[in-house]
């Protein structure tokens, strides 16, 4: 199997969490953008949906291996919301401080501002990958209406961890590389890569 993989992703936040939690495990991660691959549509409900289809999509436009994510952070108050639709939970374009704001907006008159974030990784050989390796994993928090530290991206600054004292904008990279729901999918996905059959021959 190829140890290249394509990041089916333009994020740059995200590029560089993936790089340094695969990097150790053999695998040389490249974002989409360096094959000009277009961002796919994100038509789905679900969490999973939409990463298998990110994954499929790039797969297919370059012929190597692919992995893809779809996060978010959910508020219990708010039924879950803003889920899948977290990129762009205050419109278009998109963007990091609106998408806050909005938020705390939302959550201003709630007694219950526990949240978490939540990541599903989908991992694909090839395009047509009849077993796609699916891992996925959650980060409790709660959402604070001042925003703390300058780390991290989108709503990191507004994500308070009790357990931590801190919000996971001011934790440091490597410490938010042991913790965050990404990593918690990452290793669980790590583990499945291990035990993967070949899917067809190559």
């Amino acid at each position: 199997m190829s140890k290249t993989i394509v990041l089916a992703s333009n994020n740059a936040g995200k590029v560089k969490e993936f790089n340094a939690l695969l990097g150790t495990l053999g695998y040389t991660l490249r974002a989409q953008g360096e094959f000009d691959v277009p961002e796919a549509e994100e038509p789905y409900a679900t969490f999973v949906e939409n990463a298998l289809t990110k994954a499929r999509h790039a797969a297919r436009l370059t012929g190597l291996p692919a992995l893809a994510d779809d996060s978010g952070i959910c508020a219990a108050a708010l039924g879950g919301a803003p889920g899948v639709l977290s990129a762009r939970y205050a419109g278009e374009p998109k963007s990091d401080a609106r998408n806050n704001r909005k938020l705390v907006a939302d959550l201003a008159a709630q007694a219950d501002r526990s949240a978490y974030y939540y990541c599903v990784l989908v991992f694909v050989r090839h395009a047509d990958d009849p077993q796609p390796v699916i891992a996925d994993g959650r980060w409790d928090g709660v959402v604070i209406a001042e925003a703390r530290g300058d780390g991290g991206f989108g709503y990191d600054p507004h994500f308070w961890l009790p357990q931590h004292g801190k919000t996971a904008a001011e934790l440091s990279a490597d410490e938010k590389n042991r913790h965050s729901h990404r990593a918690q999918a990452l290793r669980a996905l790590a583990e499945k890569l291990d035990n993967k059959p070949s899917g067809r021959p190559e």
